[in-house]
């Protein structure tokens, strides 16, 4: 397994430096860091090598989290949007290729957040997949894995379940097309998260850890050992990414309906510090 974190926990809006997250999740004993893509779309090549050079410098892997906005909803009713759609994730791994991130993940086959105007869900279904498989195209020409996220109820009305997700994957039919599981989601919409985790099985290409309130992984009440057990179950070795949200305020405290402050009134300082040890106490629950 390789452990990373989401460079959104430490800041309020869907953008940051990332090599300046590069340098700080590896000093804090990260493999990985998760970025959004789309911010590689406004960065120059130049901009794009120097990132690729630092990452591969620290030996850090990268992998990409998107929430595709309405215009470019693959599975759209308008052919138009769609069309738009799958230009724009293409765009997406292109860019990606050049800075070496080689894992898509988030709600690839809609848009994010969902605003529930339409809740077809066998049309946006049967819509998403013919354009996901249009996708995999580029995803295997650049051997990326594209890994769907079943996310709640209130965030979507396509895919919630580890379940739905696999089926999915299936209609798509292909070897790069995965699924990512968030442990915040699964306990809202699992029966049990470890036999969802188990269901996967291999289709499992990512994993998001977070707790029920989105705090870090150890700050709350998931049956962590079980997850752990899980993982295990079916030999995981892929990515292990915290997802925390903690801070309220800007469009990622809006999007993730984040309303209160969760971190403790902490500073950058503590941040770290609890990012910290809940990487050592995940490696402690899945190794």
């Amino acid at each position: 397994m390789k452990f990373g974190v989401f460079f959104a926990y430490w800041t309020h809006e869907w953008k940051g430096d990332y090599l300046k997250y590069a340098r700080k999740v590896r000093e804090l004993g990260f493999d990985m860091l998760e970025i959004s893509p789309g911010q590689l779309l406004n960065m120059s090549r130049q901009e794009l090598l120097e990132f690729k050079a630092v990452t591969k410098d620290l030996g850090l892997t990268i992998s990409s989290n998107l929430g595709p906005p309405k215009e470019k909803d693959v599975a759209s009713a308008d052919p138009a949007v769609r069309k738009a759609g799958i230009q724009f994730q293409t765009d997406i791994m292109r860019a990606m290729d050049l800075v070496d991130s080689r894992v898509l993940v988030g709600v690839l086959y809609s848009y994010w957040p969902c605003d529930f105007t339409d809740t077809d869900k066998a049309a946006n279904w049967e819509r998403g997949v013919a354009s996901i498989r249009e996708l995999m195209k580029t995803a295997e020409n650049l051997g990326i894995t594209y890994c769907l996220e079943a996310v709640n109820r209130f965030e979507t009305f396509i895919m919630n379940t580890s379940e739905e997700a696999v089926r999915f994957c299936k209609d798509v039919g292909s070897s790069n097309c995965k699924i990512l599981l968030d442990t915040f989601h699964m306990n809202i919409e699992e029966d049990n998260i470890g036999d969802a985790i188990r269901h996967a099985g291999d289709y499992l290409g990512h994993l998001h850890v977070g707790e029920g309130n989105r705090k870090v992984p150890g700050k709350g009440h998931l049956p962590w050992d079980e997850i752990g057990r899980a993982l295990k179950d079916i030999k995981y070795n892929a990515g292990v990414v915290m997802e925390p949200f903690v801070l309220d305020g800007g469009r990622v405290g809006h999007d993730i309906k984040v309303w209160r402050d969760l971190s403790g009134n902490a500073d950058e300082t503590k941040m770290d510090e609890d990012v910290k040890a809940s990487l050592m106490f995940l490696k402690s629950k899945f190794l």
